[in-house]
């Protein structure tokens, strides 16, 4: 026997609505990040984000958000989603002088590449594509496939994100999707 009960799909707005309760829940930064995208603005709140980064340094800190907006880009993302997800690598370099080595020679090289090629250091390289290029040329290194496989992990497990993909978390304690509006997902 089935169930005649005519079910509701819930729509997921295409634009999060920016309420003092979003406003508060992102620590505010990130709601700006989201809703004022003009570069004189991103480069004060860049900076403002990577400051507790002491262990693996404010250089190595931007040029690993830089990288990793280029490798994950979402333009919907503020640049304190990808911080957080960076966050780890302070943590982890405090107790590893070995991947605190790895981050540090790794955004070094980096950075020397996009001297070298472009007259300026990889976070200030205006052009994604260029960025790409230089990312391209890294891509088999041990520094390259570290950040790339922990952002996957970081960034992707942060629940803050979930609803700006439209992603509403687990729902088999739920009673799975049949029932919930299992297509009502527009982006896939």
């Amino acid at each position: 026997m089935t169930d005649k009960t005519p079910t509701t799909m819930r729509i997921v707005p295409k634009a999060i609505p920016v309420t003092r309760r979003n406003f508060m829940r992102g620590g505010g930064l990130a709601a700006i990040g989201v809703m004022v995208a003009p570069a004189a603005l991103a480069k004060p709140v860049q900076a403002a984000l990577i400051e507790s980064f002491h262990t693996i340094g404010q250089a190595s800190a931007k040029t690993l958000l830089v990288m990793a907006r280029d490798i994950f880009p979402h333009e919907r993302l503020a640049d304190s989603y990808y911080v957080q997800a960076l966050d780890p690598y302070e943590k982890a370099a405090a107790k590893d002088g070995a991947l605190k080595a790895l981050i540090q020679n790794g955004t070094r090289d980096l950075d020397k590449a996009a001297q070298k090629r472009f007259g300026k250091p990889y976070a200030q390289i205006a052009l994604e594509s260029d960025r790409v290029l230089l990312l391209k040329a890294i891509e088999s290194t041990p520094f390259f496939q570290k950040v790339r496989g922990d952002m996957i992990t970081s960034l992707y497990d942060n629940k803050a994100i979930w609803p700006l993909f439209g992603y509403e978390g687990s729902s088999w304690e739920k009673g799975g999707y049949i029932k919930r509006g299992f297509d009502d997902l527009d982006w896939l």
